[in-house]
């Protein structure tokens, strides 16, 4: 029996309703509507802790052509609250696909929409900038949804760190030969090089940031965002990384005085969210941009050495320059597209950041060598 097609709609804060095709579960759910950019690589964005709280709309016209695997995962399942598409494919093709996407999602409660016009949307997007948003895949009258949409208390302010973060301090101990282009685990020998020990905050980390630092070199010891200052003294580490994660980094006072502590002690690399916490550590400021960089695409140019690098990035929150430089930061990056600053480090300690994702899952890998650049700051330490 062909089973009838389920109506869905997306509503947004300014009044706006798309009505789409329902795939994934059926539940209703408030969050930030954003664009992703990527031509691949959906299930790391759908996993991606970062995007925890929000609503992502892919600007590929087709999603789910090569379905779904456990490999591909960046956490223990999707992270954000609905997910939005051109065209869903229901029928993948790939070797290693284990699972169609909208089975993916009815399995982790996760609602979707197809035929959406998502050209159009992600334009309102770009316009008016990131908006409030509910999706529903229930039967719903339109005003309601606009309702709910608006009443949600939105990103800035929110702590999300406290709600992707691990539970208790761990050794990420996958085997460095496991390390690959994501999925395939045909591997690369890891470098033959002295080992050092790290910790790593996590803030909502993906998995591939803990393998690629583990094949670099670092034996990693995960712990919450929480951890204070004394208790990282205690494992002894030769240095200290900060992840990615979702939120507004203003809201984690905790990681910004633990970090603070540390930052003249070790050295320290910090992505994304954990390039946020430095700047707020550091006594610099953040604030929010108007629709976010979302995407594998991104180009940042480096302002010491005069290269661009296309990189893949998630964030909705900016470090601010001036601040920055009155707190004994140099801005090293910015992004091309805006020109918001993309990464820094210190004038005197030897403590880097940057504001998209070097481990960079499915792609691109233009930034991997800054992994090994945060060896070398670690084993110049520890001699």
């Amino acid at each position: 029996m062909v089973q009838p097609i389920k109506s869905g709609l997306l509503a947004l804060e300014d009044g706006s309703v798309f009505r789409g095709e329902a795939f994934g579960a059926s539940a209703t759910v408030v969050g930030e509507a954003v664009f992703n950019t990527s031509m691949t690589g959906y299930q790391e964005i759908l996993t991606d802790p970062s995007y925890f709280g929000q609503i992502v709309t892919m600007t590929a016209p087709q999603i789910g052509n090569y379905g779904v695997t456990p490999e591909d995962e960046e956490s223990d399942g999707p992270k954000v609250r609905g997910f939005v598409v051109r065209d869903i494919s229901p029928l993948p093709s790939n070797w290693r696909s284990r699972q169609s996407l909208p089975d993916y999602l009815l399995e982790h409660g996760v609602p979707g929409l197809s035929g959406i016009d998502t050209r159009a949307l992600t334009k309102r997007l770009r316009v008016h900038g990131s908006l409030k948003a509910c999706l529903t895949t229930e039967a719903m009258e339109e005003e309601e949804a606009v309702r709910r949409a608006r009443e949600w208390n939105g990103l800035v302010g929110v702590d999300y760190v406290k709600e992707v973060t691990c539970g208790s301090v761990y050794q990420w101990d996958e085997p460095p030969g496991m390390f690959s282009v994501p999925g395939t685990r045909l591997a690369a020998p890891a470098p033959e090089r002295a080992r050092y020990p790290v910790v790593a905050f996590d803030m909502g980390a993906k998995r591939n940031l803990f393998r690629k630092l583990t094949w670099h070199g670092f034996d990693v010891t995960v712990v919450p965002a929480d951890t204070e200052a004394a208790a990282v003294r205690d494992l002894h580490p030769g240095g200290i990384f900060i992840s990615n994660g979702p939120g507004d980094p203003a809201a984690v006072t905790y990681a910004h005085k633990a970090i603070a502590e540390l930052l003249p002690e070790y050295p320290v690399f910090g992505i994304c969210m954990g390039h946020q916490i430095i700047a707020h550590a550091l006594g610099a400021d953040t604030h929010k941009l108007k629709f976010g960089h979302r995407g594998a695409n991104q180009p940042v140019k480096n302002l010491e050495t005069e290269t661009v690098s296309i990189t893949s990035q998630n964030h909705g929150f900016a470090s601010d320059r001036e601040s920055l430089e009155a707190c004994g930061a140099v801005v090293t990056e910015w992004n091309l597209n805006d020109r918001t600053v993309a990464g820094l480090r210190h004038r005197e300690w030897p403590v880097f950041s940057v504001q998209y994702h070097p481990e960079a899952s499915p792609g691109p890998h233009d930034s991997d060598p800054l992994f090994d650049h945060f060896y070398e700051l670690v084993a110049a330490a520890s001699r």
